[in-house]
Formats: structure tokens, sequence, C-alpha cells
């Protein structure tokens, strides 16, 4: 059979919602294990991470079962939940990547300022203290700050933060075309019969 048919439109969608499974299960993990290792602290930053692979995974089994016994309601709400998903995913991956550097430290020291417990982290990991300047009447969790000889933490954030929005909006963009390719191949497939049954049945 031709892969436009009814078979391959079924595989490909289990397919590409078993990806979405894996990643979504990945995302749990990366962020179970952060916590575990003590790499990350914040409850928030955890939370956030747990909650969209979550989301993503109960979107993936949704889409999974819907293209398993090709039901047209849950088939139906899959495209328009992926559709908006693919919307938002790809306004911020194009967000992240159209940033410049002013931007960027302006984003970075708004977010330093709003997170305390996600502050520790970075003071922690990186051994720095501060933002733009080392205030020595402010706990710091840096190993530095004992000997009172830490720099700032803004050079090193900055030096990495372009790399990092330059990877999050790439891989963004990808998964954002396989949404709409999701999308795509979930509008083809509910319009088709499925010729091995009873071709007066549809639903």
């Amino acid at each position: 059979m031709v892969c436009g048919g009814f078979t391959c439109s079924k595989n490909c969608l289990c397919a590409l919602n078993l990806l979405y499974t894996l990643v979504s299960l990945l995302l749990i993990g990366i962020a179970a294990w952060g916590i575990g290792f003590g790499l990350i602290s914040s409850f928030r930053v955890v939370g956030v991470a747990i909650a969209v692979g979550i989301f993503l995974f109960l979107i993936a089994l949704v889409g999974l079962i819907g293209a398993v016994k090709h039901h047209q309601v849950l088939l139906f709400f899959y495209m328009i939940i992926l559709l908006l998903v693919f919307i938002v995913q790809f306004s911020v991956s194009c967000a992240c990547l159209a940033l410049n550097k002013e931007q960027q430290s302006q984003l970075l020291e708004v977010g330093w300022n709003n997170t305390n417990s996600a502050r520790q982290d970075i003071e922690r990991n990186l051994n720095c203290c501060g933002f733009r300047n080392v205030n020595s009447n402010e706990t710091c969790s840096a190993a530095c700050f004992k000997n009172d000889q830490c720099s700032t933490c803004a050079p090193i954030i900055e030096e990495y933060s372009g790399m990092v929005l330059r990877f999050v909006g790439g891989i963004g963009l990808f998964f954002s075309f396989t949404e709409i390719l999701g999308v795509w191949l979930t509008y083809r497939y509910r319009n088709q019969k499925d010729s091995r049954a009873n071709p007066s049945a549809f639903l």
C-alpha cells in the first residue's frame, strides 16, 4: 500500500506520538535527576519541567489512542491542541532566536531578581556571587564567598546564554514542525477509511 493510504497514515501518527512519549518521559526524568542529585533546588523550575512533561505525555497518549482506534473525537481534540501548542512553541522559538545581547542581558537580570532558589543553584554551580556586583552583606551559596574572591555571575551566564537560547530555539523550531506534521497527518487520517473494515463504517 502506498504511503498515502490508511495504514501508513496510522503508522506515521503512532510513531510520532511514541516520539512525543519518549520526549515527555525524558523531560520528567531529567527534572527528577536534577533535583535528586542536588543540581536543582528550585521546585518551581522542577515543577514546570515535570508539568510540561506530563502535558506532553497526555497529548501523546490521546493521539496514540485516537490513532490506534481511529476515534474521530479524540483525533479532533488532539489536532486542535497540537495546533495551539505549535503556535505557542513556534512563537517562543522565534523569540529565543531573535533576542539580541542587550535583550538577553535584561531578561537574565529580571529572572535573576525574581528567583531566589534558582539564583542559589547558579551561584553554587558556577562559583560566583551576585549578578552585576558582589554584596558582602548578602548570603551567597558559592564556595569562593568565604574567601572574598568571587566574581560576578553576569559575565559567566551571558557567555552561555546566547548559545543556550539558540539551542532551545532550534530544538523548539524542530519540534514545532513535527507538530504541524502531526496536525496534517491527523486531518488526513480522520478522513480516511480502513479498507479492511466495513466500507460503510467511518467511526
